[in-house]
């Protein structure tokens, strides 16, 4: 099968006819607008290539905007995918995406478009000129890109996703910040008084995300076994919550809890008891364990600025309040915890994930297991310092200082059992709005 190539007033179009497999009457593809005639040459020799090879896309002018407004978004409505996603994926296609490269072709979309992209964000891409967008959101975006084009391939509308191929700007993973077992004992020390002391140390002890814990109902909860399943988290999509499906399918599973844990719960549960009779009609029945005093849900957002306060009064080095889950995660697989459990309580897709995320960890495992296989081998060593005794990044002294993190001793550290929730210090129903 051969085409040719045509000159059209000062740019040059590529033609080679196909015949129809259904009919048997030949029908004629064309792509044009090529500067010299060796590039149009040489783009009718990769669309003939891709023909031969059943990899042929047919050409076309649609936008990227077309495609994103008019196909891809629609197609990919709840209940195809999260509220909270697809109001994701709406706001950055609206917002950033389209007045950028809307107009561009989707055929012609390259990877080096996407990268000068990216890094357009990052340097200047807030919509009221004060600077970069975060990395976070840049992130979100390239996300959205890269499933919509993966999309696109996938319908036969173009040849590949130039979005896998786009070099994402430096420093656009955050550098991971943690507390330290002991520096978690210390915020919660710190918070003993706070009337939301119970989501604080839920947190801490779980490794449950925000939205998670902003979702938790009553109903999810079993203080008599002990576990707590959550399964409506309330996330924030522009700063409006939207109750959602778990993030994951494994997101949706049945979380142990340790005795304190157990106890600050109920403790929460009698105040918010006493606050309910307190506040009368007034009260919102919500279902929801964490709420304001008269029974209203709490913003998510409430939670990350009132944890950020009370870390810079406690004198902890700043972190975000996703960090907490880090740091959970952290010091369980320093205390020895298998990676597949670790995985299992965080509610990851994958245990791959997991050992992604939390890789500067292994290496001081892996030194430590190599000395505790070592020493059921060959024995104890008669004389010199163990081999495995040498300080690791997240090793031996981590696990001792993660043990303290739960369980009865822990609890003992954090004050008087007797006491564990004193009278509320927190917000009362007429000061504050949600």
């Amino acid at each position: 099968m051969r085409g040719f190539v045509r000159k059209r007033g000062s740019t040059y179009t590529w033609y080679f006819d196909v015949p129809d497999p259904v009919t048997g009457k030949r029908k004629q593809y064309s792509k044009g607008g090529f500067r010299t005639k060796k590039a149009c040459q040489e783009a009718l020799n990769e669309a003939l290539a891709a023909l031969r090879t059943g990899a042929f896309v047919e050409p076309s002018g649609r936008t990227l905007a077309g495609f994103l407004v008019e196909e891809w978004l629609p197609a990919v409505r709840p209940p195809k995918v999260r509220p909270s996603t697809w109001l994701s994926y709406q706001r950055n296609v609206e917002r950033h995406i389209i007045p950028a490269l809307g107009h561009v072709p989707l055929q012609r979309l390259t990877p080096a478009q996407l990268t000068g992209f990216y890094r357009t964000l990052l340097e200047r891409g807030r919509r009221d000129g004060r600077g970069g967008l975060a990395p976070k959101t840049v992130r979100n975006i390239h996300g959205a890109l890269h499933t919509a084009l993966r999309d696109a391939a996938r319908w036969g509308y173009v040849a590949r996703n130039v979005a896998a191929a786009a070099d994402l700007p430096k420093g656009m993973t955050p550098e991971m910040r943690v507390w330290s077992p002991e520096q978690l004992r210390a915020f919660l020390k710190h918070v003993r008084d706070d009337r939301l002391y119970a989501a604080w140390l839920l947190l801490a002890t779980t490794g449950m995300r925000r939205g998670e814990v902003a979702g938790l109902r009553w109903v999810d909860v079993d203080l008599d076994t002990g576990r707590v399943s959550p399964r409506r988290p309330r996330v924030v999509v522009n700063f409006e919550v939207v109750v959602s499906e778990p993030k994951t399918a494994k997101g949706r599973r049945s979380l142990a809890l340790d005795p304190a844990t157990v106890a600050a719960l109920r403790e929460h549960r009698r105040r918010q008891l006493e606050e309910r009779l307190a506040v009368g009609p007034r009260w919102e029945d919500s279902g929801l364990v964490f709420t304001w005093p008269d029974g209203r849900p709490l913003h998510p957002e409430r939670f990350s600025r009132w944890f950020e306060q009370l870390a810079r009064v406690a004198g902890l080095p700043r972190i975000r309040l996703h960090d907490v889950r880090h740091s959970y995660a952290t010091a369980a697989l320093a205390a020895g915890v298998p990676a597949k459990v670790v995985s299992e309580r965080l509610g990851h897709a994958n245990i791959a994930i997991t050992m992604d995320t939390y890789s500067h960890v292994l290496p001081g495992l892996d030194a430590q297991a190599a000395g505790t296989v070592a020493r059921l081998i060959l024995g104890e060593p008669r004389h010199g310092k163990r081999s495995d005794d040498k300080t690791l990044t997240s090793g031996r002294k981590a696990a001792r200082r993660g043990r303290e993190v739960k369980g009865e001793p822990a609890g003992q550290e954090l004050g008087d059992r007797r006491d564990l929730n004193p009278r509320p210090s927190g917000p009362q129903p007429d000061a504050l709005t949600n």
